[in-house]
């Protein structure tokens, strides 16, 4: 929703995950009439904002931006009802008007000005919220005005900055700007490309200039030094950076720095493993008189997940719990396993035991035949919930695609908030997923072959290029690595065929670990951000009968390459890459299904190639 003058105005809809992967904190979003921009959490509404209990998430975010973030929320909201004017038209994410400046889009006037010049007037629509708009007087009255679109072009550097673009500055070279010129944006060609989008101005001794000229090298050095602008957070950093022109919607405009974790068991029983979820507010409890804490449970904003097992048996297992849990704390328990995000998960999904929990529900199921010598086990995972939280943002560049498991302090992102962070936006998706483990003596006996460790020699030095580049410390996650992530791409293309569920759909997460405790495996996994999850598609394919023939497709398919023999005989080294054999026509995935951004991926660790044996596995 905006804030304009007279209160909140409702302008469109989101899913909660799109508050994170898309349009998150600092993000321009793009509605039908109207370019928004989301503000900081400064502006957020806490009252609406549910707390997450995930304490293994909350603790690793908290060593990204520091011990004073006390909780995970999700974005505010209240359930829609038949009162257009009720109090949930005005609960919701905060958002601004971004670019400020607005262009007519009559053919004949093209007037290009600030929103606050005041030539652009606000049409608000409380019953069809996409039709909000802003018009200008140029022509007719009424809906014959013609709609104020955003200005197509925006400004950002690579520290996180963004601003509008400098239109005056731009069409007047740097030159002093008169107070009665008028500007209009025009487009002389069909195309709509920057070099057929001119800007002009009402002074006659000003040429028209072609947005092409802000692009690239050269616009670096006809535009002004970023200003270190924050739009989400209203703020001005020193900053004096060199900025890029960038379109409106464009892909590079904002890159979301994200945690992600699993749901896992902490109890035999559903009940129990609710309140090991929501101990951190109930422990308090367990210090109250019986008969005033169960007056008190309702009250609690975790009630709703335990008002189901009735306030007595709640209040049993809270005490159980409390028995159970002296001598320990919450947090010290969190300590000894939340900065390794991955063993735990590894340790639940290779548990021997099934789980039957409302998060958290596996089955073993027997390994194919014909991938019994280097597949160790097979679960199926009939339920699964993901929580993922917001840390940052960069612009222009990604951040760099480096394990969670890593100094997670390392990350450079753009700041949520004016002060330190408080808290964070989080979202919930549940799912499910196949978990595929493999023979630790076959993969390590396969590090160790001669073929193998000549092919990591090779993308280890074109690693090592890469990361010199862009000034950062290598840090290559290992052979193995690259293995299980490039077998999870190939599984990804194959399973998309047969479940039914969009390649972009269905994401990975790939555990590969050498050394004491080693861990060599993959899950395949889709979620929804609904309350139910998904259908079983995806973990029908992990049945003897069906997964087996599914791989040994999979394999064959990762042989050739539409692109070969340039594929194949793709050589890292040249172009400091981090891909071997690997393309878009063969192994590069949705940006929501790759948990490395399509980097370290090579056939020729997998799968024998056009270029021969360079260390396949199979």
């Amino acid at each position: 929703m905006t804030t304009p003058a007279n209160g909140p105005l409702r302008v469109g809809e989101l899913r909660p995950s799109q508050l994170l992967h898309t349009y998150g904190v600092g993000a321009v979003t793009d509605l039908p009439n109207l370019s928004t921009l989301v503000l900081g959490l400064d502006h957020w509404e806490l009252e609406r904002a549910k707390p997450l209990a995930e304490d293994r998430l909350l603790a690793a975010v908290r060593r990204r931006l520091g011990s004073q973030v006390t909780t995970l929320r999700t974005p505010p909201y209240l359930q829609e009802t038949t009162d257009p004017f009720g109090d949930w038209s005005r609960v919701g994410v905060p958002v601004a008007l971004f670019p400020r400046w607005l262009r007519c889009s009559r053919e004949q006037c093209n007037q290009l000005s600030p929103v606050s010049s005041g030539l652009f007037e606000l049409e608000e629509h409380y019953f069809r919220p996409e039709n909000t708009r802003y018009v200008h007087n140029c022509f007719g009255s009424g809906r014959r005005r013609p709609t104020a679109v955003p200005a197509r072009f925006l400004i950002a550097c690579p520290d996180g900055h963004m601003d509008d673009f400098p239109w005056q500055y731009f069409v007047h070279r740097g030159a002093d700007v008169p107070a009665e010129c008028t500007l209009t944006l025009v487009e002389r060609g069909t195309t709509g490309e920057a070099a057929n989008v001119f800007v002009q101005c009402s002074c006659k001794n000003v040429t028209a200039r072609s947005m092409a000229e802000a692009m690239g090298r050269r616009g670096e050095q006809e535009l002004p030094a970023c200003r270190g602008h924050h739009p989400h957070l209203g703020t001005f950093d020193e900053c004096g950076e060199k900025v890029r022109t960038i379109a409106l919607g464009a892909t590079n405009s904002w890159f979301a720095s994200q945690l992600r974790v699993f749901s896992l068991p902490r109890a035999e029983e559903p009940l129990a493993q609710a309140v090991r979820e929501h101990w951190r507010s109930l422990q308090l409890l367990a210090a109250v008189p019986a008969e005033a804490a169960k007056m008190l449970l309702p009250t609690q904003a975790c009630w709703p997940d335990l008002e189901s097992y009735g306030v007595d048996d709640v209040w049993q297992a809270i005490t159980d719990e409390a028995t159970a849990s002296v001598g320990t704390t919450a947090d010290q328990s969190a300590e000894e396993d939340d900065f390794d995000l991955a063993t735990p998960e590894w340790e639940a999904f290779t548990s021997p035991r099934c789980y039957e929990l409302p998060d958290f529900t596996t089955e073993h199921e027997a390994t194919p035949p014909s991938a019994a010598d280097w597949l160790d086990r097979v679960v199926l995972v009939h339920r699964l919930r993901e929580v993922s939280a917001l840390t940052g943002f960069t612009r222009i560049d990604a951040p760099e695609w480096i394990p969670q498991d890593d100094d997670l302090t390392t990350v450079k992102a753009a700041p949520l908030t004016r002060e330190p962070t408080t808290w964070v936006p989080c979202a919930e998706l549940r799912g499910e997923g196949v978990f595929l483990a493999w023979r630790e003596d076959r993969i390590a006996t396969w590090e160790k072959r001669s073929d193998v460790i000549a092919r990591e020699q090779t993308l280890k030095a074109a690693h090592r290029a890469w990361s010199l580049s862009r000034g950062i410390e290598p840090q290559w996650p290992g052979i193995r690595y690259v293995l299980l992530h490039t077998f999870a791409h190939v599984l990804i293309r194959q399973f998309a065929l047969e479940c039914g569920y969009g390649a972009s759909g269905i994401a990975e997460r790939v555990y590969a670990r050498s050394g004491k405790r080693p861990m060599a495996g993959v899950l395949l996994y889709t979620a929804a951000p609904d309350s139910e999850g998904t259908l079983g598609g995806l973990v029908s394919l992990g049945h003897r009968d069906r997964l087996g023939p599914v791989i040994a497709q999979a394999l064959e398919e990762a042989r050739l390459c539409s692109s070969d023999p340039m594929c194949a005989e793709h050589d890292p080294r040249v172009h400091g890459r981090l891909h071997g054999a690997a393309c878009h026509a063969c192994l590069f995935a949705a940006e929501t299904s790759c948990e490395r951004g399509n980097h370290y991926l090579d056939r020729a660790l997998l799968v024998e190639t056009l270029s021969g044996d360079l260390g396949a596995f199979l």
